[in-house]
């Protein structure tokens, strides 16, 4: 069945009597509509644009429970996020994926130990014991790149990587198959009030390129689960803000540039701040910067040239023989965090904790993490049970169990672990509907060009961009956003998009556009030239 014909028979069956509407297509608001869907609960998300197109597709790439938030005494945030990172790596095993960090230090009198301490602590709140101890002919042996100044050794310590993206189309998916509804490019225009003034439903516009209309929708419960945007919504009851949006970039280097077999942790030079260089996808990302972002929320967040010196001046001082320049960067992307709202002068030091609120008739979640999403997913259902006047069922696990291998062992080992944990129980259609061809990896990375057609068919695919930069990464791991495959991406979906020649040149526009103005090495000049 085409894309086209997919979204007219969802659109056609919206008019219905909800349970529950959720409003945003993220990590949060997925975990919630999967809960909602495996509770008993008739229930359908609404996401104005594509799915994960927000912050959960711009994250660290981390299941992690914040060491560093235990310097800044987060300690409730980090125990809870801790034991979650703990589920999420038995209950979706090869999406989430163990992750070594080493953690270096200097020759200050109490940093071994505080650091000793600290990874001491962090593993007793899984609980486990999985850290140890570098001395510097280790560490040379494990990183010979990694040399800051004043180096005296390290710990290197346990923690978890993802595809924040495919985690949220898996929830979505899944919640599908269990009945479940589901539409991006779905904007929420209005909220639907009772004469008494409480939320009782949405109006909702189709922004997809089939322009559908506009319909208004009743549900006994609406949860608002749209992160940076919170206070968007928010505005319709006349509430004040309660969100602050932070800014994190991250660069993309090759792995060759900086070949790294764990996470590092480190310090910035100039301020101690805390960053990352992260092994993922066969690329290396380094960041995060944690900054206020002034930019209208309607435009998608960028790296600016500022953040892009600042992270380049921590990777040649941690990195030195790296030789690392604006040269080596791939990609860059940018996410807004969803803060609530605290009184601290410094982005960093603002709590991570979530906050759930009801406002006539409303429940709002916002804050937290995207390792805490099952978390606040429970506590965003707790608040909305009442509305909706009946039990949520329990569940033992928030994933389907995933395949453990194919009959016909038609994929590599190592092919079979990265497509199984994305794709889950739809690995094996995935598999029987592909020439064996396109089950070949494309060029170095993971990802398997049967991956595109299959997306293309299944996925709710509505432009290049949701192909390229989230069914795949392709756009964030290939040079120039992987410009040099267009032709090869046409072949394979052409038969499930049904685009024109004329519409394709226009993706193509549509696609380069976004990636020169959110995605390349440098950003800002493109958006600059835009203004």
């Amino acid at each position: 069945m085409n894309q086209a014909q997919t979204r007219q028979q969802i659109w056609s069956l919206l008019e219905q009597n909800w349970d529950l509407i959720v409003i945003g297509g993220g990590i949060t608001g997925a975990g919630i509509f999967k809960r909602a869907v495996s509770g008993g609960l008739k229930t359908l998300l609404l996401e104005a644009a594509d799915f994960s197109s927000g912050t959960s597709s711009k994250s660290s790439k981390l299941v992690h429970g914040g060491f560093r938030y235990l310097r800044s005494g987060q300690y409730d945030v980090t125990f809870e996020s801790v034991r979650q990172r703990e589920v999420l790596l038995k209950q979706a095993k090869e999406l989430v994926t163990p992750l070594g960090f080493i953690m270096p230090y200097g020759n200050g009198p109490r940093q071994k130990s505080i650091f000793r301490a600290g990874v001491i602590i962090y593993d007793l709140m899984a609980p486990k014991w999985k850290h140890r101890h570098l001395n510097l002919n280790q560490l040379h042996e494990v990183i010979p790149m990694l040399k800051p100044e004043g180096m005296a050794g390290a710990y290197l310590y346990q923690d978890a990587r993802l595809d924040d993206s495919r985690m949220v189309l898996r929830l979505i998916q899944e919640a599908e198959e269990a009945g479940g509804m589901a539409l991006n490019y779905a904007r929420v225009a209005q909220l639907l009030r009772t004469r008494d003034a409480g939320v009782c439903g949405v109006a909702v516009e189709d922004q997809s390129r089939a322009h559908l209309g506009t319909l208004e929708l009743k549900a006994k419960a609406v949860i608002n689960a749209t992160g940076p945007w919170t206070d968007k919504l928010r505005e319709q009851l006349g509430r004040q803000e309660r969100v602050r949006p932070l800014r994190g970039s991250h660069l993309v280097f090759s792995f060759d540039d900086l070949p790294i077999p764990h996470a590092v942790t480190l310090m910035h030079p100039k301020d101690r701040r805390a960053m990352f260089a992260i092994p993922w996808e066969g690329r290396t990302i380094f960041g995060t910067t944690d900054l206020d972002h002034p930019f209208p929320l309607s435009q998608e967040p960028f790296c600016t040239s500022e953040e892009i010196t600042y992270m380049l001046e921590a990777v040649e001082a941690i990195f030195p023989d790296a030789r690392i320049s604006e040269d080596s960067i791939i990609s860059s992307f940018a996410g807004l965090r969803p803060i609530v709202r605290g009184d601290a002068s410094n982005p960093s030091a603002e709590s991570r904790a979530h906050l759930v609120l009801e406002e006539d008739g409303l429940v709002t979640i916002t804050g937290g993490k995207l390792t805490i999403f099952e978390t606040m997913a429970e506590d965003t259902l707790k608040a909305a049970m009442p509305q909706i006047g009946k039990g949520l069922k329990r569940i033992r696990h928030w994933f389907d169990p995933i395949p453990t291998s194919l009959p016909d062992q038609a994929l590599p080992a190592e092919s079979f672990r990265y497509l199984v944990g994305r794709y889950g129980q739809a690995l094996p259609d995935l598999v029987s509907m592909s020439d064996p061809k396109d089950l070949k990896r494309i060029e170095d990375l993971s990802v398997v060009w049967a991956e595109l057609g299959f997306n293309a068919r299944f996925g709710m695919v509505e432009h290049l961009d949701d192909l390229l930069l989230r069914r795949t990464r392709l756009g964030m791991l290939l040079p120039e956003g992987g410009v040099q495959i267009l032709g090869k991406v046409k072949e394979l979906t052409r038969d499930e998009m049904h685009w024109t020649d004329e519409e394709w040149q226009s993706e193509i526009t549509r696609y380069q556009e976004i990636y020169r103005q959110a995605y390349s090495p440098n950003p800002e000049s493109f958006v600059k030239q835009e203004i």
